[in-house]
């Protein structure tokens, strides 16, 4: 039976036999963070490692584990979901935190996904603008958006460290609209180490080689 599925409608559903039954064939599918992580740990920028952590920064916040050139869905089918998480060591202000699609407040996916961060460069400067938007006028030396990015940031660096400090992954891969803000490979790692219990962190962060392709590309090695 189908579970945590946006479209609400399909939960509880016995959707792959009804696909397999429709078709006529075998149907393999799982979650798109799942097979993108395993796109980029197979053949792309984590090419090599053993363990890969994959990050969809984008409407949502997704994430998966990738061993071995195989993705682990966990005994109940959640594993990487670390966006349903609470923002780990939380500032005054960040708290209690916005209300997440899942109906609690101060998840990780409410403060890093890219309406999340939109709503929070509202909420400080009283400017509506697109995560892209920001990004760009960011690095053109608008006050205002450089401050939401570097809180953005800063963030992003203490929920990865938390990752970091259960599953110690070799890389650990961006996807997503956010994902095209290029500070954040030189800015993160740079603010998580004080988060990390570990004297040296070695973990790469690092852009998907296969952008938005690699959802499809890690479907196709389902089988």
């Amino acid at each position: 039976m189908l579970k945590n599925a946006y479209a609400s409608a399909l939960n509880g559903m016995p959707v792959k036999p009804d696909l397999e039954r429709r078709l006529g064939r075998e149907v393999r599918f799982a979650n798109d963070a799942n097979c993108f992580a395993l796109s980029e740990a197979i053949d792309g920028a984590a090419k090599g490692a053993q363990l890969v952590f994959g990050v969809i920064l984008g409407t949502g916040v997704g994430g998966a584990v990738v061993v071995d050139g195989r993705a682990i869905e966990g005994a109940n089918a959640i594993a990487g979901e670390w966006g349903h998480n609470s923002l780990p060591w939380p500032a005054p202000g960040e708290m209690p935190g916005p209300l997440c699609a899942c109906g609690r407040n101060g998840c990780i996916e409410a403060f890093l996904s890219g309406p999340g961060l939109a709503r929070d460069h509202l909420l400080a400067t009283g400017e509506a603008r697109a995560p892209a938007d920001i990004a760009v006028r960011a690095e053109s030396g608008d006050r205002g958006c450089a401050d939401t990015l570097e809180r953005y940031e800063e963030r992003l660096a203490r929920a990865l460290a938390s990752v970091i400090n259960l599953l110690d992954p070799e890389v650990i891969v961006l996807g997503g609209g956010l994902s095209n803000t290029d500070r954040l490979y030189r800015n993160v790692p740079a603010r998580w180490n004080r988060h990390v219990y570990s004297d040296t962190v070695v973990t790469r962060l690092v852009k998907a080689a296969h952008g938005d392709a690699s959802g499809v590309r890690g479907a196709a090695r389902l089988w």
